[in-house]
């Protein structure tokens, strides 16, 4: 199954950032899935409130119709509505009858930020089937945890989509490269990790993203990456290669605790 990531570089205007989802899923043709980072909908360093909407809201409604229209499924960010106030950091998932949203479950209490203080955390790990192939969800702060990725392989995920806006700062890269490697030999799964481009300025300290999108093998070997610009970036997800990968090196049947 072949996926794009788009690398884009979100704004403060959804509507904005809407036609860069248009335009992100034009450029992919020859894809079935087509990912776009976190904080799609709006950039993080402004009130997420004003933004957020349900998943019937027009904004995710209009990614839906972008989906259906080219015969895709999209993945992308956005904000939607916290019973307590906050919003929550949802990973939206549309098209071809699929219509659905992960709830980011870590929030980046770290390195100065803190997303908990306006998002509100999920509470349950969710994938997602497309042609047969299950796709695990996950987004920016959750590659620092190992235990969610094997719990998407659990639930039978040959590959998880990972959704980022990552912070930048002294070693904050090689962070990412060696985390989404990591990631993809714990699960021994493909890791589809599609983060904001570099914006080029600081918004405040938020993190608005750094580039460096990657498609890692089921062996953390790296299959394709971007720099630090917009762009697209093609996988083939290749199932037997996650079956091999486990028959060689079983992690997840070996595991004792």
């Amino acid at each position: 199954m072949r996926v794009a990531l788009c690398q884009i570089t979100s704004s403060t205007d959804p509507s904005e950032n809407l036609d860069l989802v248009r335009a992100g899923v034009a450029r992919a043709a020859g894809a079935r899935v087509v990912v776009f980072p976190e904080a799609t909908q709006c950039r993080f360093g402004v009130p997420l409130g004003p933004v957020a909407e349900p998943l019937d809201g027009p904004w995710a409604s209009a990614v839906r119709e972008v989906a259906d229209e080219h015969g895709v499924v999209v993945v992308a960010g956005m904000f939607t509505p916290s019973p307590d106030g906050r919003v929550t950091n949802t990973l939206l998932v549309t098209g071809g009858g699929r219509h659905l949203g992960y709830d980011k479950i870590h929030l980046f209490d770290a390195f100065g930020f803190t997303e908990s203080r306006t998002v509100a955390p999920g509470a349950a790990p969710v994938t997602v089937e497309v042609d047969g192939v299950v796709l695990g969800l996950a987004t920016c702060y959750d590659v620092r945890f190992p235990e969610l990725f094997r719990a998407l392989a659990d639930r039978g995920a040959a590959a998880v989509v990972l959704a980022a806006s990552w912070g930048a700062g002294p070693g904050k890269r090689e962070q990412w490269e060696l985390l989404v490697r990591a990631r993809a030999l714990d699960c021994t799964s493909w890791v589809l990790a599609c983060g904001q481009a570099d914006p080029g300025e600081d918004h405040g300290g938020a993190p608005t993203g750094i580039g460096h999108s990657a498609v890692v093998s089921p062996l953390g070997v790296v299959e394709g990456r971007l720099g630090g610009e917009p762009g697209v970036l093609f996988a083939d997800v290749d199932v037997e290669a996650v079956e091999r990968a486990r028959r060689a090196l079983p992690v997840l049947a070996n595991r004792r605790l």
